[in-house]
């Protein structure tokens, strides 16, 4: 039987890591997507959350799992008997990091990365891009999940309502109300590009999380 594991943060799942994931599925027996676990990084959903959407949205894929992991991924891989890592790649500028990530991973393991080119649909997909349109206001209908877009809209409301006065933005940093009660846009008014291929790459696949 062969097998993969398909890891990144998944915070939340978009429909390009879900696009990523049926496709490597098509290939193995077993694919097990593994949330990696970053104690060091505060994410807008928990490690249990992302799981559960992860189970919802991958539910019709008989042949696919759902774990969490902290550590060095190669390790759960070959606990798990997996033989391969795979990875949505997006462009060059993804490339040059995942090629270094995949080398080093043969290098301690022996378990080689596949890349599936990401469907140019989600090609510019992130789930740190998704959630900074989100937090703005900006329409993510289609990027998302249903179930996981529901999710996403809520959670942002719930902390609009517990930040008294200001909105506190995925990345940990809050944006003050202006005396409209409008949010203000940071200077430029633009997204920066997600720097990670369409399955996100988690910082701890080779190195292990200060405190993934």
């Amino acid at each position: 039987m062969t097998g993969a594991v398909c890891p990144g943060s998944f915070d939340p799942v978009t429909n390009g890591h879900l696009d990523v994931i049926t496709r490597a599925a098509a290939q193995f027996d077993q694919i097990i997507v593994t949330v990696m676990v970053n104690q060091a990084k505060r994410g807008l959903f928990s490690i249990d959350e992302r799981i559960e959407m992860l189970r919802d949205a991958t539910r019709d894929l008989p042949n696919v799992r759902v774990e969490a992991w902290q550590g060095l991924l190669v390790d759960f891989a070959r606990a798990q008997g997996m033989t391969a890592i795979v990875k949505g790649l997006r462009g060059a500028n993804d490339f040059d990091y995942e090629l270094q990530m995949a080398q080093m991973n043969q290098k301690l393991s022996g378990v080689d990365t596949l890349f599936i080119a990401t469907n140019p649909t989600y090609s510019y997909l992130s789930s740190s891009l998704v959630k900074e349109v989100a937090t703005f206001g900006g329409d993510v209908t289609g990027m998302l999940p249903p179930e996981v877009h529901k999710r996403l809209l809520a959670r942002i409301a719930e902390r609009e309502r517990s930040a008294d006065g200001s909105v506190e933005r995925p990345s940990g940093g809050s944006v003050e109300r202006p005396s409209g009660g409008s949010v203000e846009r940071p200077s430029g008014g633009s997204v920066e590009r997600p720097s990670g291929g369409s399955v996100e790459r988690p910082s701890s696949s080779v190195e292990r999380p200060s405190g993934s």
